[in-house]
């Protein structure tokens, strides 16, 4: 079938008037957020059968592509097992069949395979199904899951009977889908979300014994800007409530043999103090930016005395050494740090005698401590992958220094990584500060400016975005695509203060920093205009929306994946899943300072006469991260306005959420979909 000429849809629009500080901001796609309205759902319906009549010529090499991508998968596999409790626990996953199988064996791994869930049949009724939160209880007698089959992320905890396989009564809904059992294998602690925003805001406590009694709410969250969890010390001795905002934390505890008893606070909420706490025999470790330590340190303290007055400094803050994270064994603890861009691992015995850093190679990589349930061990589990390198799962002996692979991801169909190189640049940015580029393309690649480039990129909330492998990537690698990732500021790549300096009223540094990766590329003849395309999601989505109505002129397509795009109205708007929460992210548009702002920047409200990229948007009908209005109405004002011919795709997937689909295979259409857009814009048909 050839490429139709086709009229793409083009919504109603309806008067709607936005009015505040003043000002007023016509919408006239304001009602696309009528979930239920049936225009609604034929405009959507349109946009797809757009997509699908224009690529349909595609069919085909999408279908190629989908089966390429899947031959490089070992689709017999299985995780390296780990021990806790008594047994070996392993997720396997089956020939042809897209969902995980979780099974455990007792004391030996000869033993006989106890099949705790076989989710490839739990999800034969459901066009989507996650099954997470997997919980066992300390007699090893019941299990704790949660269940979600709508793709908004609000989980059914169920509890199964391992012995009989008896599902009982509990079925606890709207939950986060992660529980806390109390060392009296009856009581279970979760956090249910608000009806209406998805705020994770309530801890309850729930008798297993008597399922019908009403639950015990134990800690509600009054403030709308803060969320909640719940979390069991790594000693399982303590059960934690935590409240956190993007600034703030407050933490409380009981002792897990004392279900009954009431949370203490460990210590009071204070506005841009935050802390984590890990427990070790008779002190409490706590991670935290206290005394100005913008890159973290750790304090100690005795579990009798838990007021910052009480804390003592255990390692100091660095200026240039962010504390990620802290792993505590009997004999050591290890400390994950990020210098420079680069995650190092640190090990220490606790009397800071015996300290060093594992052996690490190169500048684009992707290493983290792993699955480290056991306590009194000697053996550190981590995990390593880079651009290059797909991953592996190490054992590392702290007391011999010795490592061994445990388990190396295998790529099918003949990969060999000496085949690809990868390197990290830095460019200028505006204000002269440099910013890293992560990059990969295969050896065989001319670089030169007609070679194609993939520049990704997310930037917002601290998130930092590791150079990591992807088996899936290689189609484009293969096809003579360089793949480079901008770590700007607004992750995390480069400390905390990379963070603030991407957020609230300095945000535009992200979407400027990713405009002079932009740029660096191109002067360094690695691509040009006119093979130049870049990728975000989610946040990054709002990263893409910005470039495209800021400088559309580098690039000849851009892919906007799930795209948080509507900034002021979804802020103004509290009855909206997550919103209150955002506010130290992105500013509280309520008070004007932040109105300006983010309306200065807000894609929607930017949208002009001019010449737009190509562009394919994507969205999930049931999202809760970013309702699907927001790319739909966003989609619709591009249409409106922009003044030229190229492409202009919404593919709204009506079934799913945030997340895409939940089989591992039917997420690899998705990606086909997204590199044929890619491929086909460079005349790469096969």
């Amino acid at each position: 079938m050839k490429k139709r000429n086709l009229t793409p849809p083009f919504a109603n629009q309806k008067t709607h008037k936005h009015f505040i500080h003043n000002d007023v901001r016509e919408d006239e796609f304001f009602w696309l957020n009528e979930r239920k309205n049936k225009e609604v759902i034929k405009y959507l319906e349109k946009e797809n059968e757009y997509y699908f009549k224009k690529t349909f010529h595609l069919k085909s090499f999408q279908e190629s592509l989908f089966k390429e991508m899947k031959s490089r998968i070992k689709e017999e596999d299985s995780s390296v097992p780990y021990y806790y409790n008594g047994y070996w626990y392993i997720t396997r996953f089956e020939r042809g069949k897209g969902y995980p199988v979780y099974t455990r064996r007792k004391k030996s791994l000869k033993s006989k395979e106890e099949i705790l869930f076989d989710c490839n049949k739990l999800s034969k009724k459901y066009d989507y199904f996650n099954l997470k939160g997997i919980n066992i209880s300390y007699d090893n007698s019941k299990v704790s899951y949660s269940i979600d089959t709508l793709s908004r992320r609000e989980y059914t905890i169920k509890v199964k009977e391992l012995k009989t396989n008896k599902i009982l009564k509990t079925s606890i809904k709207r939950t986060t889908g992660s529980s806390v059992w109390a060392k009296d294998n009856r009581f279970l602690f979760y956090t249910m979300k608000n009806t209406n925003t998805l705020r994770s805001d309530s801890i309850y406590r729930h008798d297993i014994l008597n399922p019908k009694n009403k639950d015990v709410l134990v800690y509600k969250e009054e403030d709308d800007t803060f969320s909640v969890n719940v979390s069991l010390s790594k000693s399982e001795e303590y059960i934690f409530i935590n409240a956190f905002s993007s600034l703030t934390t407050e933490s409380r505890y009981i002792k897990a043999n004392s279900p009954l008893d009431e949370f203490k606070i460990f210590q009071k909420r204070k506005r841009e103090i935050e802390y984590s706490v890990f427990h070790y025999g008779e002190n409490f470790f706590i991670l935290t930016n206290v005394d100005k330590s913008m890159n973290y340190k750790i304090m100690k303290t005795s579990i009798h005395r838990t007021e910052k007055c009480y804390w003592r400094e255990f390692i100091k803050h660095r200026k240039d050494f962010l504390i990620e994270d802290i792993d505590i064994f009997k004999d050591f603890f290890v400390l994950s740090e990020r210098i420079n861009g680069l995650t190092k691992i640190r090990v220490s015995s606790w009397d800071k005698k015996n300290k060093y850093y594992l052996p690490l190679d190169g500048e684009t990589y992707n290493v983290s401590t792993s699955t480290n349930i056991e306590f009194d061990t000697s053996k550190l589990r981590y995990t390593f992958n880079s651009l290059t390198n797909p991953n592996s799962v190490i054992e590392f002996n702290m007391k011999t220094k010795k490592r061994k692979v445990l388990k190396e991801q295998k790529v099918l169909g003949g990969f060999n990584k000496t085949n690809y190189i990868s390197k990290r640049i830095w460019a200028e940015a505006h204000d002269k500060v440099k910013i890293p580029i992560s990059l990969v393309y295969h050896k065989k690649t001319k670089l030169s400016k007609n070679t194609p480039l993939l520049l990704y990129s997310y930037g917002s909330y601290g998130y930092t975005i590791d150079p990591s492998f992807s088996s899936f990537r290689l189609s484009i690698l293969n096809r003579g695509f360089i793949f480079a990732i901008a770590h700007v500021r607004g992750g995390e790549y480069l400390g905390k203060k990379w963070y603030n300096d991407g957020k609230l009223l300095k945000k535009k540094n992200t979407f400027k920093d990713f405009i002079s990766c932009s740029k660096h590329l191109i002067n360094l003849n690695l691509t040009s205009r006119n093979h130049l395309y870049a990728y975000g999601g989610s946040a990054g989505g709002l990263l893409m929306g910005v470039i495209s109505n800021t400088a559309p002129y580098l690039y000849k397509g851009i892919i906007a994946a799930v795209p948080f795009v509507d900034v002021l109205t979804t802020m103004l708007d509290e009855s909206i899943p997550l919103t209150t929460s955002e506010y130290d992210e992105w500013g509280n548009p309520n008070k004007i300072k932040y109105y300006k702002y983010i309306k200065s920047y807000s894609p929607y409200d930017n949208v002009q006469k001019q010449d737009y990229p190509n562009m394919l948007i994507t969205s999930g009908f049931y999202d809760s991260q970013v309702q699907y209005w927001e790319p739909a109405k966003w989609v619709s004002r591009l249409r409106k306005l922009k003044s030229e011919k190229n492409v202009l795709f919404f593919y709204i997937d009506m079934k799913v959420g945030h997340g895409g689909p939940s089989g591992r295979f039917d997420y690899i259409k998705e990606i086909a979909k997204e590199y044929s857009f890619l491929l086909e814009l460079e005349k790469i048909n096969k």
